[in-house]
Formats: C-alpha cells, sequence, structure tokens
C-alpha cells in the first residue's frame, strides 16, 4: 500500500490510522505521531513510497520535508529485516518481563 504520494506538485501522506480510506494529508501538516505510525507500518506491512523528484514537487516547503522523509524511509526500508531485528531485541527483556504472567524473577 502506498503511504507517501507526490501529486498535483505537492507531496502527501496517508494516515496510517486511516488507511481503508483515501485521507492524503499534505506532506507540511505532518507531525511526530503520524510519523511514528508510518514507521510502523513501515516496519509491519508492504509499504510504497513515490520516489522524490524535486521538479515535480513545487512547493518548497513540500521538497524540503518530502526529501528528508523519503530518504529516512528508504534507508529503513532497504535494512528493514536488521532494524526490526534491533528494535525487538533492544526491548526484548521488557517484552518478555511484561507478557509473561508474573513469574518469580531470579
Amino acid at each position: 500500500m502506498k503511504y507517501l504520494k507526490i501529486s498535483d506538485n505537492k507531496g502527501f501522506y496517508r494516515r496510517a490510522l486511516e488507511v481503508e480510506t483515501e485521507n492524503w494529508v499534505e506532506i507540511d501538516k505532518i507531525n511526530k505521531d503520524d510519523l511514528l505510525n508510518l514507521l510502523n507500518k513501515a516496519i509491519e506491512s508492504d509499504f510504497e513510497i513515490d520516489e522524490y523528484k524535486e521538479d515535480i514537487l513545487g512547493n518548497k516547503a513540500h521538497q524540503i520535508i518530502y526529501k528528508n522523509i523519503y530518504e529516512k524511509f528508504v534507508s529503513i526500508l532497504t535494512t528493514k529485516t536488521r532494524f526490526k531485528d534491533e528494535s525487538e531485541n533492544l526491548y526484548k527483556d521488557s517484552l518478555k518481563k511484561y507478557s509473561s504472567p508474573n513469574e518469580p524473577t531470579e
């Protein structure tokens, strides 16, 4: 599913919590919660994005924001497995502790 796109000289993102709808929001409206939700979708599911092309993005603010987000997500997508493994290992002990019933700890 596509989560970042370029259309009408503007960059847009799909609100990750509203994937069933065509709720595209201009990229300059993105906030940290939206980025975190997009990151989760990128790690967990099929995640597509339009390639950054400066010449088709007429809005300068959209160029800057889209380019930065695009570069970060391309990096994450190319190292998706390693990123997911490292994230899981980082919180492995806590997940284990809080996922299982109250067992005696050593």
